[in-house]
C-alpha cells in the first residue's frame, strides 16, 4: 500500500522539478515543455495504476487468508460441538446424565473469538435442551402410568365403598355398623389419596353432574380427614344460597380436605380446626384456621410460591418425603384459577385462605322444609362449629329461677330406672375422638326403648 502511494508521488515530483528547470533556463520553448509535462504525467499514471493493482492483489490475498483462517477456526469449533453433542446423546441413551459444557469468555474482540464463544454457548444450550427433553419424556411416561393406575384403583375403591354402603343398610347391629363405618372412613381417605395421585398425574377423578352447596363442600372436606371430629364447619347466612358448579365443587372439596389435613397434623389435638365460608367481592372466601405452632416466614413464603406456581417450584424433596398435600391442592387450584395462600393468624397459628372465583359459583335453589327435616346427620360429619359448655341440669335451673323470681318451687319427681323423661336441650361438648358407632347405638336404643316395659341399654362410650 505504501508503494502504491509513494512511487507515483515521487515520479510526479521529479516531473514537476524537471519541467520548472527547463522552463526557467529557456532551453526548450514553452510548447515543448508542456508536451514533456503531459508525457511525464502519462508515465506517472501508468506507474500509479500498476502499483494500485499490485496493492489490491496483495490486500485481496491477505483478506482471503484471513477468511480461510476464520473458517477453519469456526469449522473446528463446530466439529468439537458436534462431537460433544453426539457424546451427550450417547450418555443419555445409556442412562447417564451428561455434564453441561462450560462456556468460555471471548479472549479478544476479534470476530473469530466471538464466533467461537457463540458456538460454545450454543453447544451448552443444546446439551441442556437434550437433558430437558429426556427428563420430560421420562416424566410424561411416568405421569401416564400414574394416571392409569389411579383410574383403576379409584374404580376398585368406589366398588368397595358401594359394597360397604349396601352392608350398612342391611344391618342394625351397632357393633357391625361401628366397624363398617370405620372401614368406610378408611376407604374414603384411601380414595382421596388415589385421587391425589391422579391429580399429580395431570387428571381429576372427581366429577359431579349437579352443583354442590357450600355447606356440602365444607362438610365433605372435613369428613375426609383422619381427625374429622376436630373440624368445625361454619358458613355465613349470605353463603347459604351459594353453590359451586359440578365440575368445580368436588375439586374444591379435595383442596379443602388437603388443607384441613395439613392443619390437623400441625396443631394441638386438643384444639379445633375451623372452616369458614363467606361471599366476597372476588367470589367465595373459605378460611381454614388452626391454632398450631405456626410456620417460619421463609417456610410460609416457600409454600405460598408452591401454591401460586406449582410448575416453577422444585418439589422433589417434598415428593420423596411423601408430603404431597399442598402440591395436590396447588395443582387443583391452578386448574380452576383458585387463589390459595397461607397466612399467620392472631393466635400464632396458620390460616389457609381459599378464594373461589365468581365465574364458577351458582345460585342454589331453596331447600324445602320437609326435605330438611327428613335429612338425618351423616355419620362422618364433623361436630358443630362453636361448641358451648354443657348447661346445668333442669332441677337446679328451676330452683335458681324460683329463688330469684319469688315463685314457689315446683314438685320434683324421683328418678325411676327404666323410665323415659325429657331433658333440657344441651349443646354437645367437643368430642375428643371419632365415635362413628354413636348413631348405630342410638338407632338400636330407640327401638328397644319404644318397646313397653323394656329399659334402654346404655350406649357405648
Amino acid at each position: 500500500m505504501r508503494r502504491a502511494v509513494m512511487v507515483p508521488l515521487l515520479h510526479l515530483v521529479v516531473l514537476v522539478g524537471v519541467g520548472l528547470v527547463v522552463w526557467r533556463t529557456g532551453v526548450w520553448p514553452g510548447s515543448g515543455v508542456l508536451a514533456g509535462v503531459v508525457c511525464g504525467l502519462v508515465v506517472v499514471a501508468f506507474f500509479a495504476a500498476r502499483e494500485a493493482r499490485a496493492a489490491a492483489g496483495f490486500a485481496h490475498g491477505v483478506a482471503e487468508e484471513a477468511r480461510t483462517a476464520d473458517m477453519k477456526a469456526a469449522l473446528g469449533a463446530l466439529a468439537i460441538a458436534e462431537r460433544t453433542l453426539l457424546w451427550s446423546t450417547d450418555q443419555l441413551c445409556g442412562g447417564t446424565r451428561p455434564p453441561v459444557p462450560a462456556v468460555p469468555e471471548a479472549q479478544s474482540a476479534e470476530p473469530t473469538a466471538r464466533v467461537e464463544a457463540a458456538v460454545h454457548a450454543l453447544q451448552a444450550r443444546i446439551v441442556v435442551s437434550l437433558v430437558r427433553v429426556h427428563d420430560e419424556s421420562a416424566t410424561d411416561v411416568l405421569l401416564d402410568v400414574l394416571r392409569r393406575l389411579a383410574m383403576r384403583e379409584h374404580a376398585l375403591v368406589s366398588k368397595v365403598l358401594a359394597a360397604l354402603t349396601h352392608l350398612e343398610k342391611a344391618t342394625d347391629d351397632p357393633e357391625w355398623l361401628d366397624s363398617l363405618w370405620r372401614i368406610d372412613h378408611l376407604m374414603t381417605r384411601l380414595r382421596r389419596h388415589v385421587e391425589s395421585t391422579a391429580v399429580l398425574g395431570g387428571a381429576s377423578l372427581r366429577t359431579s353432574r349437579q352443583p354442590l352447596s357450600v355447606m356440602t363442600v365444607l362438610r365433605a372436606a372435613g369428613s375426609e380427614v383422619v381427625q374429622f371430629a376436630r373440624v368445625s364447619s361454619v358458613a355465613s347466612s349470605a353463603a347459604a344460597d351459594i353453590g359451586l358448579a359440578g365440575h368445580v365443587g368436588p375439586d374444591v372439596t379435595h383442596v379443602l380436605s388437603e388443607l384441613i389435613e395439613n392443619a390437623c397434623e400441625n396443631s394441638d389435638p386438643a384444639t379445633r380446626v375451623t372452616v369458614r365460608a363467606q361471599p366476597v367481592q372476588a367470589g367465595l372466601a373459605i378460611e381454614v384456621e388452626d391454632r398450631g405452632v405456626g410456620m417460619r416466614p421463609e417456610v410460609r413464603e416457600q409454600m405460598n410460591r408452591l401454591l401460586a406456581t406449582p410448575d416453577e417450584v422444585d418439589v422433589s424433596d417434598q415428593v420423596r418425603a411423601g408430603r404431597i398435600g399442598l402440591l395436590t391442592a396447588a395443582k387443583i387450584a391452578q386448574r380452576h384459577h383458585i387463589f390459595v395462600q397461607l397466612q399467620e393468624n392472631p393466635t400464632g397459628g396458620t390460616t389457609a385462605l381459599v378464594v373461589v372465583p365468581t365465574r364458577v359459583l351458582v345460585q342454589m335453589p331453596p331447600v324445602p322444609k320437609e326435605s330438611a327435616q327428613q335429612t338425618g346427620p351423616h355419620p362422618m360429619v364433623a361436630p358443630p362449629a362453636q361448641p358451648m359448655p354443657v348447661q346445668p341440669t333442669a332441677g337446679p335451673a328451676r330452683e335458681e329461677q324460683s329463688q330469684q323470681g319469688g315463685e314457689p318451687q315446683l314438685p320434683r319427681r324421683s328418678r325411676t330406672p327404666g323410665a323415659l323423661r325429657a331433658t333440657a336441650p344441651q349443646q354437645p361438648a367437643p368430642m375428643a375422638a371419632a365415635t362413628p358407632g354413636m348413631a348405630a347405638d342410638f338407632l338400636v336404643g330407640s327401638r328397644k326403648g319404644s318397646t313397653a316395659g323394656s329399659a334402654p341399654e346404655p350406649s357405648k362410650p
